[in-house]
């Protein structure tokens, strides 16, 4: 199978986020063996059909091509392929080589064949760390786009909704003192009591699909010395907002609830939550092939799409970013079969 033996050599070649270059080029090559002359933008690669026509709807295929670095527990080398008792394992090879190599095969079948729309394929870098020159690099030389899909790990059903991510440092304000008498105001205090208050506040909109807005305090810093009241202690919290709520509404709602003498600042606003509606044609085609719609907790590429998408790819997503990361050889055959399925054939407008 071709697409098993693009997946090795991806695996193969290190391409933790930054350092794309060779597993870009090892596409490059494969898309031209197939024919094309993909666009390079930075080290994304976008790919037209050779029919392409503007007058027809668009359906973006995008996948990542960057992994995290090898987390620690690995019981083999990261960088070999290897297979055993039916699954292959490697770093990337759930997160996201398994659905970069179906997406990318379908989409060479899928332009072979006459179709009512141009698929458009999209290989892009820096998606774990959702950097400057990756899909927000490559949004900037596309086309319009009716829909997108990204080929995260969701054994392959349709998510169709995914939270949002927003980023909060919060500054808590005291007065220093000497720990040994009763003077200053203990800016650390106030922040745990604050901590708490922010933590079991509950938002009024809950989705059906992605649940309550999700508040997280994960780190903390305070003082200069152990006999020194701290004048200061910052926090940051991790909000994983849903589709109800933007991510400024939710970074309002949150400054309301703050007493004067704590700041808090947003380090992007760009990550919001996004659903495309489950009346939408391609997944009606979902739902009636037996697959089944759900929300998503994790952020993807599609963060930076304006357009509807949603994500759909081999693999689970518990198993990205842990050691002995793998994909079952099965769930690799089964991809392209169900994205054939799928678009084969799709009216896209109707």
């Amino acid at each position: 199978m071709e697409q098993l033996e693009l997946l090795k050599r991806l695996i193969a070649t290190p391409s933790t986020t930054g350092s794309e270059q060779e597993v870009s080029a090892i596409l490059k090559a494969d898309m031209e063996r197939h024919g094309y002359m993909p666009e390079c933008i930075g080290l994304n690669l976008l790919c037209y059909g050779h029919s392409y026509d503007p007058a027809k709807p668009t359906i973006l295929l995008n996948s990542h091509m960057d992994t995290v670095k090898p987390v620690a527990g690995w019981t083999r080398d990261p960088f070999t392929p290897t297979i055993e008792n039916g699954r292959l394992y490697g770093l990337g090879s759930n997160d996201d080589g398994a659905g970069l190599v179906s997406l990318l095969y379908a989409f060479y079948e899928l332009d072979s064949r006459p179709q009512s729309y141009n698929p458009l394929f999209l290989a892009t870098a820096e998606e774990e760390r959702n950097g400057q020159n990756g899909m927000k690099l490559a949004v900037q030389s596309l086309p319009k786009v009716d829909v997108a899909i990204i080929s995260e790990p969701t054994g392959m059903q349709p998510a169709i909704a995914e939270k949002g991510l927003m980023v909060l440092d919060f500054t808590a304000h005291g007065k220093a003192g000497h720990a040994a008498r009763n003077e200053g105001v203990n800016a650390l205090y106030r922040a745990t009591e604050l901590i708490e208050k922010l933590r079991t506040f509950k938002f009024d909109k809950v989705s059906d699909l992605l649940g309550p807005v999700k508040f997280t305090i994960t780190m903390i810093n305070a003082g200069t010395q152990h006999n020194v009241i701290p004048d200061t202690c910052t926090f940051t919290a991790d909000v994983r907002t849903n589709e109800l709520y933007s991510n400024h509404e939710v970074f309002e709602i949150i400054k309301g609830l703050l007493p004067e003498w704590c700041d808090v600042q947003a380090r992007s606003f760009n990550l919001n939550s996004s659903r495309i509606d489950a009346s939408h044609p391609i997944i009606r085609k979902a739902v009636s092939m037996g697959l089944v719609p759900y929300g998503s907790p994790t952020l993807s590429d599609q963060a930076v799409l304006d357009c509807p998408s949603f994500k759909m790819g081999p693999g689970d997503s518990a198993r990205s970013h842990t050691a002995d990361e793998y994909i079952g050889l099965q769930e690799l055959e089964y991809a392209l079969p169900v994205y054939m399925k799928l678009l084969d054939g799709l009216i896209v407008v109707e």
